[in-house]
């Protein structure tokens, strides 16, 4: 009895210690934030409202706006289009969208002028796309097919199915020369994004489907509907995994790698997580809903979108 009793206040001033930080900063969008980017210090952030938002990081400031065309639902009725993915590359702008006519998807390229690269009537079923470079872009595919999209000839160069399972999500490393998919197996695979060659399959850790993953420093995290945060090393395959209390709907690693981040409560609030001793180093509190995206944009600078109109700035020096 006694032995349970300091057991347990161990237990909560070890959690006590955890230092917790509010949101520095709150970006208010038009829409539902579904996806976001940090490129070159803006980021861009795609709504349900049918739009994408670009805002310099170093005053918040909206610096580019960018519109698509509305859709019509099933019903006929003229709405706009839900924007899933997003990514920029020097001038140019990428949007992935729902196209409202049998699941298929609509893909705008944006150089000053807003160009459709792909259309219902090519009946692709896209989830996620992403620049590999200023001419290829690399898309994710309902079925788990992965594909690299040349833009000039507006052809793919490959298409390979990974899995049998639906896919969830992809995350490119550093220079863009790998990118790790996930599932709702819970199976990760690691491809080379120029061929489209499997080079390693990551298993064993999450045993359900994986909502996010990233990838930076040979290392990827995994954020699991098995309420486990996985953490892989690609070189071997290994690795282990953070228990939560709730389904993990969002991961993000530092630049260094040396930090994780995962969405492991009910309470949205974010973990942040040392990758090496799996120590808890701060909790980030005061998100206000479901959590779409995280993204470190340095060693203590973090941002998060959820699923509504409040993109949140974090800062780990910052306590309030």
């Amino acid at each position: 009895m006694i032995k349970s009793l300091l057991l347990s206040c161990v237990t909560m001033i070890i959690a006590w210690a955890v230092p917790q930080y509010a949101p520095i900063h709150e970006i208010k969008v038009k829409g539902l934030a579904k996806d976001m980017v940090l490129v070159d210090k803006v980021l861009v952030i795609g709504t349900d409202a049918g739009h994408i938002e670009a805002y310099d990081t170093q005053e918040y400031k909206k610096i580019k706006e960018i519109a698509l065309p509305n859709i019509h639902d099933f019903m006929g009725d003229e709405i706009p289009a839900r924007i899933m993915s997003v990514d920029k590359i020097g001038e140019k702008y990428l949007m992935l969208s729902d196209s409202g006519k049998g699941g298929y998807s609509n893909l705008f390229l944006y150089d000053g002028t807003l160009k459709q690269l792909i259309s219902p009537k090519d009946k692709k079923t896209i989830i996620k796309a992403r620049f590999v470079d200023s001419e290829h872009i690399l898309l994710g595919y309902l079925g788990n097919e992965a594909a690299l999209l040349d833009i000039a000839g507006n052809k793919e160069l490959y298409r390979v199915q990974l899995s049998e399972s639906k896919f969830s999500d992809f995350a490119l490393n550093e220079d863009k020369i790998q990118a790790v998919f996930s599932c709702e197996s819970g199976v990760l695979n690691v491809i080379e994004t120029k061929t489209g060659k499997k080079i390693k399959e990551l298993k064993g850790l999450n045993v359900d489907n994986v909502y996010r993953v990233d990838y930076k420093k040979d290392l990827v995290a995994a954020a699991g509907q098995d309420r486990r945060g996985a953490l892989y090393n690609v070189k071997t395959g290994k690795g282990s995994y953070i228990q939560g209390n709730f389904l993990i709907y969002a991961t993000a690693l530092s630049p260094s790698a040396r930090k994780v981040a995962f969405a492991m409560d009910e309470n949205n609030d974010i973990s942040i997580f040392n990758t090496l001793t799996k120590s808890k180093l701060a909790v980030l509190k005061g998100q206000k809903s479901t959590l779409n995206v995280i993204i470190f944009a340095n060693e203590h600078r973090l941002y998060s979108a959820s699923d509504d109109n409040n993109v949140m700035v974090w800062d780990l020096d910052t306590k309030h």
